[in-house]
């Protein structure tokens, strides 16, 4: 390698050796060191000094051996299984076409065209984001449905064959186990990336807490306040859990958007006119079992809050099988610890419709759990619980059609609010408006037309 001394206008050829560093100048003034610094340069002739690889290729062995190509290239294995390297080698080193036109004149080509394939590499890019983003919003709202879905069968399961919220729970947690094939399928650790394997642990904790809570406050709240309150705790914690832990904000019209489901879900649990009648005396013990289970409801939205917000910050790291495979073993644990701490009675299904029924609710909950988690490594935690308070009207259609329950007036308006939220969000995320649209388009292209790239 020959460069400009900086001392002059001589020549300078280096050659780097495993212990000594060879410079060889050819200079008329003599090369005077610092004084305190020891330099020494081998002269030709000197042991190792022929041996010794250029500076060029030093550079070439840096590049091969470097950690980060390493990386890349372990990364990229599958890939090289189907893709051309060998085909795009020949294509470099090959020096002139059929045509006689080399690689230089094509590149000019390209360039000269590049004009109008940057509106349609941009329409493209803007296609795929929107296609992944309708496929995102269609899984969340399926989980919606999967969670109202849930609510009627946990019920249903109740109240006509006497299984006990926490066995089903128990019992969905083992079915759910099977999820380790996923990350096993994968070639992944089922317990997460080393030096994530804590994190990962306590997003497991923190959302089998918020399950075994949810499902134990139903044994003294009904399943429609419990439910309500645990969206409605859940979306406002979320929303603050995220800016304090993880910076992230929501825009202006998201807040709107989220505060008025919010306002929805405040007028569903407004109590009946029984429930407010005050001339009734009132038993202590049905108070204090009522007030229990509101606060286990909302102790339920807190660690769930705590566990979106947990998963968010892993996302990059730990896949949506993983995540799984982690709350069902957790909740292994957690559910048999709250059974007998409450000491909620052992029951077992004993009929086919039974079976029928406890096989429906792992399947919705898995559903449901899949949908949201996806979600959450594209959209805000708060966004992503703020959509999912569509199960709660869902639960009202279901409990119309199934047990005949007829809704309240505030519940309905409630209901009909929540609605409208939901819908006004998705159509705020997958309908942008075509300024927007325009402008990002301009940004692009100044970017692609500066000189600095």
């Amino acid at each position: 390698m020959e460069s400009a001394h900086l001392l002059g206008s001589a020549k300078k050829r280096v050659k780097i050796h495993p212990h000594t560093v060879t410079a060889k100048y050819a200079t008329h003034t003599p090369y005077s060191p610092q004084p305190g610094v020891h330099t020494h340069f081998p002269q030709p002739g000197d042991e190792g000094y022929d041996d010794a690889p250029s500076f060029e290729d030093f550079g070439s062995f840096l590049e091969e051996t470097s950690d980060k190509k390493q990386l890349t290239e372990s990364r990229k294995w599958p890939l090289a299984l189907f893709s051309s390297k060998d085909k795009d080698k020949d294509t470099a080193q090959k020096p002139l076409g059929a045509g006689g036109v080399d690689g230089n004149e094509g590149a000019a080509k390209a360039a000269k065209g590049s004009g109008k394939g940057v509106g349609e590499q941009l329409a493209s890019f803007g296609e795929a984001s929107v296609s992944a983003s309708r496929l995102t919003w269609v899984g969340l709202l399926g989980a919606a449905v999967a969670h109202g879905c849930l609510i009627v069968l946990t019920r249903l399961a109740s109240e006509r064959f006497s299984l006990g919220p926490l066995f089903l729970l128990l019992v969905r947690s083992i079915v759910q186990l099977l999820s380790v094939a996923v990350p096993l399928h994968r070639g992944e650790n089922p317990f997460g990336p080393e030096g994530y394997r804590l994190r990962l642990f306590c997003y497991g904790i923190a959302y089998s807490l918020s399950l075994c809570c949810a499902y134990s406050s139903l044994t003294f709240i009904s399943p429609g306040d419990a439910t309500t309150t645990w969206r409605l705790a859940t979306t406002a914690l979320s929303a603050t859990l995220a800016f304090l832990l993880l910076e992230e904000r929501l825009g202006l019209a998201d807040g709107i958007t989220i505060a008025a489901g919010l306002c929805g879900l405040g007028l569903v649990l407004l109590p009946t006119e029984d429930e407010s009648n005050s001339n009734s005396p009132t038993d202590p013990a049905v108070f204090w079992k009522g007030a229990f289970g509101w606060s286990l409801s909302a102790l339920a939205g807190l660690w769930m809050a705590l566990a979106l917000v947990s998963y968010r910050s892993l996302k990059e790291r730990v896949g949506v099988g993983t995540a799984l495979f982690t709350v069902s073993w957790t909740s292994c644990l957690l559910a048999p610890a709250s059974l007998v701490l409450l000491q909620e009675g052992w029951s077992w299904p004993m009929s086919a419709p039974a079976w029928g029924l406890v096989l429906g609710l792992v399947a919705c909950s898995a559903a449901a759990f899949l949908g949201m988690t996806h979600a959450l490594t594209r959209l805000h935690p708060a966004l992503v619980s703020a959509s999912q308070s569509l199960e709660v009207p869902v639960a009202m259609l279901l409990h119309l059609a199934v047990l005949t329950l007829f809704p309240t007036a505030p519940e309905l308006v409630g209901n009909v609010m929540v609605i409208l939220s939901v819908v006004w969000l998705v159509a705020m995320k997958l309908l942008p408006s075509r300024g927007a649209g325009r402008r990002q388009r301009e940004e692009y292209e100044e970017i692609l037309d500066s000189p600095i790239k």
